[in-house]
């Protein structure tokens, strides 16, 4: 959409699979995206570079912050798969009408808990508890549209429809 000026996430929600959504939750940190990569050298290169090994990524963590501690946590304290799906609200201001947009953007997630830490007791605060998941899939849709979909078990890189590792799975054979 042109003419929009994103402004700021305006609420958002997070549903772990088959369940209501993490109240608790005060933040989310979404995993940093980074190449596996070789250092590049020798005769006909001026110097040396890194190379990313394409559709390849290095461990991805996830961390959700809690405010308190509550039944939600024993989803994270299971050693199943985790799931979440993160509904976002952003709110971009329309500038050619004058108005706001609430464009839907969603951040699905699957994974297994790595760490649980139950965060701290003071009179009057919040816990401050977080917990680390080690993501396998991650998947970030703005409006209906796939940006990006990194699937580490299933082979699969796709970044704006484009699957990426759709020439590297038919060199190895795979479907």
């Amino acid at each position: 959409m042109t003419g929009l000026i994103p402004e700021k996430i305006n609420d958002y929600r997070v549903f772990p699979s088959g369940g209501t959504d993490l109240l608790g939750t005060a933040d989310i940190q979404l995993p940093k995206l980074e190449s596996m990569s070789e250092t590049i050298s020798g005769a006909g290169i001026a110097g040396e570079y890194d190379s990313s090994t394409l559709g390849h990524f290095q461990s991805m963590q996830a961390t959700l912050n809690w405010r308190m501690l509550t039944d939600e946590i024993a989803t994270f304290l299971n050693p199943d798969a985790i799931h979440l799906d993160c509904r976002i609200a952003n709110q971009e201001y329309d500038k050619l009408n004058n108005s706001y947009k609430f464009i839907p953007n969603r951040v699905v997630i699957k994974g297994h808990s790595k760490t649980n830490d139950l965060g701290k007791v003071s009179k009057g605060g919040t816990y401050e508890a977080s917990t680390e998941i080690e993501v396998t899939y991650l998947k970030l849709i703005r409006d209906g549209k796939t940006l990006i979909e990194v699937d580490k078990l299933n082979y699969k890189y796709v970044v704006n429809g484009k699957d990426v590792m759709a020439p590297i799975r038919k060199a190895l054979g795979m479907k």
